[in-house]
Formats: structure tokens, sequence, C-alpha cells
């Protein structure tokens, strides 16, 4: 079993915030593989399907960004997913606005979401960083809190059609096909 964590803060406000990358992710993944619908659970709202006949439950944190590993181990630790079985689709300052890029373990860059998903599991799960550029760091928490911009939101798009032709990659250890072909 694999669960697929798409990264937000929960509430109308922020639904199409730059920080909410991972759960607008999320909702089309689940919305274009025939998932079950979304149902609240270990502090948050989960949804189960299959992708290449392996089993997914899709978790969304209803436990804003900051405390984001809340939910990540509640689920884990009640259905034994292996830290490695986890994929953790964030927003990244450190990418440009379009581009991707998958990576297994490795440092948080300051995400604050990660940080503490890395505190309470350990850091030995997959990650897809969605670009969403940097405005400088004097303004980096007003800037992930803005909604995306219409043309930014295309490119974002264009991620999520890829990541849903391509997790398959991921979830058969094949990172480097992942981002060699999002290139």
């Amino acid at each position: 079993m694999y669960s697929i964590v798409g990264l937000g803060n929960p509430g109308k406000e922020y639904s199409q915030n730059r920080h909410n990358a991972g759960y607008i992710v999320v909702d089309e993944l689940v919305s274009n593989i025939g998932s079950s619908s979304w149902k609240k659970k270990f502090k948050g709202s989960i949804s189960t399907g299959l992708i290449n006949n392996k089993s997914v439950i899709f978790l969304k944190p209803s436990t804003f960004m900051n405390l984001s590993g809340e939910s990540v181990l509640q689920i884990k630790n009640y259905l034994k997913i292996p830290t490695e079985n986890i994929i953790v689709i964030h927003d990244d300052l450190d990418l440009s606005i379009g581009k991707i890029k998958a990576k297994f373990s490795g440092g948080n860059a300051g995400h604050k979401g990660l940080n503490n998903i890395s505190k309470l599991i350990g850091n030995n799960y997959l990650r897809i960083r969605i670009g969403i550029g940097h405005p400088g760091k004097d303004y980096v928490s007003k800037y992930v809190l803005e909604n995306f911009k219409e043309d930014e939101f295309n490119l974002l798009e264009k991620n999520i059609t890829y990541i849903r032709e391509n997790i398959y990659f991921l979830m058969n250890n094949e990172i480097n096909l992942f981002n060699e072909e999002s290139k």
C-alpha cells in the first residue's frame, strides 16, 4: 500500500493558494483515477484508489501545514504503511513555477510541513516538489498564501497531468525516470 499526501491548509480561503499546491494536485489525482469519495479520518481527508494495480490512500491533512506530520503519522501507523511508500506532494519555493522534481529523503529547505513530517516519521519518504518560484526572503509568508495567478495555474495544470501520467515511476522506485521525463 502507498499513501499519496497533498500538503496544504484547510478552508476555502486557502484553496487556490500557492501553499496549497499539494492539495490541488491530490484533488485532481483523485478525481481523475476514479477513487472513492473523500472521508474525514486520521486528522485529514482520505480517499482510496488504485494506481497500476497498487492500493493507494490519498491524504489531505487538515491540521494546517505546520502540523501535517500528525496526520501522516496516524495513517502510517494505523495502516502500517512503510515510510518509503509515502509520497508527499508540496509547494517548493526553490523551483521556478512550472517545474517539478521528485526526490527521496534529503533536506526540507525550511518547509515547515515537511519539517513536521520528518520529525514524526523520519526523513525516508518520497517528495514531489511543485515549483512556485521565490519572491525574496522578506515576502515568503505573504507570497505562499496568495492565490496562483491564471498563468501560474495553467502551468500547475500541466504539472498535474504529468504527475498523473508518471507517478507510477515513483511507485516503482524509478525516481530518475520521473525526473528525466519531467524536463
